[in-house]
């Protein structure tokens, strides 16, 4: 069973039990008492081991877009991604809070997700660039839904509206609720990072 027909069990089983579902939801629990770490203590982790463990991780990639209206595309190179419900159909994905692309995402109010594949490492590090024109020489067309940039050979693309958005440290956690997707099928597969270095699904 794959992870869909496993999540479609899981909310039937909620549901016959009288779980709380989308319609009914759980009640959020208070949220808990959070302080900095002071001038005087040592941070807990270093932060360069925990990147290179976390880099044991290996994740796909993607580049979020977005259409701002009167102010044309925009987009950023994204692996903290991850699906996050089915019932509603809900999707995540994780942005620095200094980043210059998020403000124009959160204005559009919608955005795509493009899953890159194997081959499109080069157009992810163009998305990677700050301050450049990342769409220059960069095929694409308007998700049905959001308008956002569609781009071409991506392995899958995810259009969505922005659902909610939570405080994560220095990021922001970014809840999407799904309004269509495709996938290109085939293919030499996804487009992988690991150890800070761009991979590829072996056989």
């Amino acid at each position: 069973m794959g992870h869909a027909g496993m999540a479609a069990t899981v909310v039937r089983y909620l549901r016959s039990v009288g779980a709380p579902t989308a319609e009914s939801p759980v009640e959020a629990l208070p949220r808990p008492d959070l302080r900095a770490v002071g001038d005087d203590e040592r941070a807990p982790v270093d932060p360069a081991e925990f990147r290179r463990v976390m880099g044991e991780f290996a994740s796909g990639v993607t580049v979020v877009t977005a259409a701002e209206p009167d102010a044309g595309p925009a987009g950023f190179a994204c692996q903290s991604f991850a699906s996050l419900s089915l019932d509603p159909p809900l999707v995540a994905f994780m942005v620095a809070r200094t980043s210059t692309t998020w403000p124009r995402i959160a204005r559009a109010g919608a955005f795509c997700v493009n899953v890159l594949g194997a081959e499109q490492g080069e157009l992810c590090r163009g998305f990677a660039v700050s301050g450049a024109d990342k769409f220059a020489g960069v095929a694409y067309e308007e998700a049905p839904v959001s308008g956002a940039p569609r781009l071409d050979g991506a392995a899958a693309w995810i259009d969505c509206t922005i659902h909610a958005v939570h405080t994560g440290g220095d990021h922001l956690i970014v809840v999407g609720r799904v309004t269509a997707l495709g996938s290109a099928g085939g293919g030499a597969g996804p487009l992988l990072f690991h150890r800070g270095a761009f991979s590829a699904l072996r056989d």
